[in-house]
């Protein structure tokens, strides 16, 4: 795939949401269509006032359905590509069916963290999602005008991918989860409140009754798909239930692979269902 320099453009501006300045080479401008059409990876850095840092993305893709891709646990807006997963969907983002907006990850300062309070990394936690709504998705749709959006990830990315699709399904339209784990009470020590609950999805979704909220699920498009092998193949059964009790359309595959819970398993797994 080819590979151009990113507008270095000012994002500051506050109609737009975004916070930082992309530093890259001068400015690329692209008069049409055609033009952008060849603009296939990009990378883009810059500051995010709500995490009070700065936070890199790469950008695959000129046109198609956006996806935001998350990493692993406490993996890098990068792992993405350099784990085979963009070139096994190369053909369909050359093709212009998807646009991948891979970001970085906050898990070493939230879930992950255990050098601060549960309290405290739930609070860090819930300051990436404002980051991903408020900075992250101005910028897709800045770059995209397609109105429908898919989260994507792997393992601890499909929890991510999911949480955030359910809790927001009025601005994801569907997710596709890989190999996800959803129960993550036990990184919290015990610790347990309402914003806990409402970030579990096996937790908050089975209590849910709002139409608001299951009317757009059952209009969107979700995916979960595991091993026979995978140490997340209970938790995915567990929630694909969840979702067939509330009679939300999904997908639930089980893939009879040795060593699902891996790279190789995710790289036919994407282009199976991406």
């Amino acid at each position: 795939m080819k590979q151009v320099s990113l507008l270095a453009a000012d994002h500051s501006n506050p109609n737009t949401g975004l916070s930082g300045t992309i530093k890259l080479k001068p400015a690329v401008l692209f008069s049409s269509a055609a033009e952008r059409a060849q603009m296939v990876r990009e990378y883009y850095k810059g500051y995010s006032s709500r995490l009070g840092r700065e936070m890199e993305a790469l950008i695959f893709g000129a046109t198609g359905l956006p996806v935001v891709v998350f990493p692993t646990s406490c993996g890098r807006f990068f792992d993405f590509e350099d784990r085979g997963m963009v070139a096994a969907l190369a053909a369909k983002i050359d093709s212009g069916q998807f646009q991948l907006f891979c970001v970085d990850s906050v898990d070493a300062e939230s879930w992950y963290n255990r050098a601060y309070a549960p309290r405290w990394r739930i609070t860090r936690h819930l300051r990436y999602e404002d980051y991903l709504l408020h900075e992250l998705l101005p910028l897709i749709r800045q770059r995209n005008p397609d109105p429908r959006l898919l989260s994507l990830g792997c393992s601890f990315g499909g929890y991510h991918a999911v949480n955030i699709a359910l809790r927001h399904p009025d601005l994801f339209t569907g997710f596709v989860s890989l190999s996800g784990a959803f129960d993550l009470k036990s990184f919290l020590g015990g610790y347990y409140d309402q914003e806990c609950y409402y970030n579990l999805p096996t937790h908050y979704l089975p209590n849910l009754t709002d139409p608001w909220f299951l009317d757009r699920f059952r209009q969107n498009s979700y995916v979960l798909a595991t091993g026979q092998d995978d140490q997340c193949l209970a938790q995915n059964q567990a929630l694909g239930r969840i979702l067939s009790d509330l009679q939300i359309p999904h997908q639930l595959h089980i893939w009879d692979a040795k060593n699902s819970h891996d790279w190789p398993t995710w790289q036919r797994m994407v282009r199976e269902y991406l």
